[in-house]
Formats: structure tokens, sequence, C-alpha cells
């Protein structure tokens, strides 16, 4: 993927910037970007997605790749690239420096990266020691060379009897992220994976000795990696 650093060629509303990180958000998340889903996600009329869209493709951010998807291009990567990155350096700064509880640092950078010089973004990011990841496990795009925004695995998919490492969370639903750190759900952290309930019950998960239940959307905002196997049959027997 392109650089994130490099001298802007045109200037963006903080309307435009929203949505091309909502398209950056749409492809890693694998769900088809079309005007329907952009609106969705911005929270906007079909109809002012689509005005939007049209400038955006006047601009040269953005084009169709047939059919009614959308897709950057590498002219509106970059810029969108630079639009994650600060908001994801901001809610950092709000976590690390100021103590703001992670379920709330995804609203007030949602305010503060539009308004962030690329001086000031720079001290930010040396300041913070350069960090890779913010509060929600969420990768933050370098100054310069490659980024992977790619999801890991859902915690729901992961086997049951598993060690599930904890890698990333969705910060889109706050109140779920207050919950799953009253839990101890958090980057970093490693969960035993239980039984599902049938009938679309919870899936039961395992936190610091604890057993708790999970109803499948709050699994599914919980994405990392399985580090082993254990014996199902003594995970139903230790529950």
């Amino acid at each position: 993927m392109s650089s994130t650093r490099e001298a802007p060629c045109c200037e963006l509303s903080a309307s435009m910037e929203d949505y091309l990180k909502a398209l950056v958000h749409l492809e890693a998340e694998g769900r088809a970007v079309t005007t329907g889903s952009i609106a969705h996600r911005v929270e906007v009329a079909p109809s002012s997605a689509s005005a939007m869209l049209r400038r955006l493709r006047g601009a040269g951010l953005v084009e169709g790749s047939g059919g009614h998807e959308v897709v950057l291009t590498d002219h509106g990567r970059r810029h969108a690239l630079r639009v994650v990155r600060r908001h994801r350096l901001v809610e950092t700064f709000l976590a690390e420096i100021l103590d703001v509880p992670w379920d709330e640092v995804h609203e007030e950078a949602e305010r503060l990266e539009h308004a962030l010089s690329p001086a000031l973004e720079d001290r930010i990011a040396t300041r913070l020691g350069e960090p890779s990841h913010d509060p929600h496990g969420d990768p933050i795009p370098p100054r310069d060379g490659e980024h992977d925004e790619a999801w890991p695995d859902p915690l729901d998919a992961a086997p049951t009897g598993g060690r599930f490492r904890v890698e990333r969370v969705s910060d889109r639903d706050s109140d779920a992220l207050r919950y799953l750190d009253e839990l101890g759900v958090r980057p970093g952290v490693t969960v035993g994976v239980g039984e599902r309930d049938p009938f679309g019950g919870p899936l039961w998960v395992e936190v610091a000795g604890r057993w708790c239940a999970l109803g499948l959307p709050l699994a599914r905002l919980v994405h990392g990696s399985v580090e082993h196997t254990e014996d199902a049959a003594r995970v139903r027997r230790s529950r």
C-alpha cells in the first residue's frame, strides 16, 4: 500500500475526510463498498452519500469498480490513511496521556482529527513513542511505508477449548466497550473459549479465571488469534 506521508495535493473538507475513512473501514471489514453501505456507515441518507461520492470522483479520490461498488484511488487512499492515522493517534494520546476511558476516545477523536496539523501530528506521535496500535488494537498507519488494515479472526469463530488472544476490539459501540472493559476483555488479554449455548445462546469465555457469557453480537466485536486448543470436555466440566 502507498505511503501515508506525502504532501497533500488538495484541501479536503471534514465531510470528505469522513467518507474516505469510511471506505477504508468498509474495505477492511470485507463489506461491499456501495453507496448504501457508505451512507449507513456515515449515517446519512443515500442521496447525500451519492452527492458526496460525485464530489470525491471529481477530485480523483474514488472511482467505480464495476456494478455499484466504489473503490479508493491511490490518491484517495493516501488521503484516507492520513485521516486514519490522525484519528488513532488522537485516541492513543487521549487514553495514555489524559486517561480518557477507551469507550470515550473514539467520539473525541472524531471531533479532533480534522483540526490536527501535520506538525502537531508528528509531535503527538513522538511524544507517544511512535505507537503501532491505538487503545482498541487498531493499527496506526505509519508516517511512511505499508499499512495493513485487515482484521484478525472474530472471537465467536474460535474453537471450543481454545485459548484466544485478544488483539483488536471494534470501537463503534461505546456501551459494548464499557462492558467488555468491566469484564477485562481488552487487547493483549488471553481468554479461554468455552461452549456456545444452543439456539443462538451466548458464548462462554474465561477471563482471569472467571467464566462469563458473551452474546454473539458482542463476541463478534472481539478479534484476535487462537494460541492453542485444549480438551473441550475439560472446558465443559470446569464451567
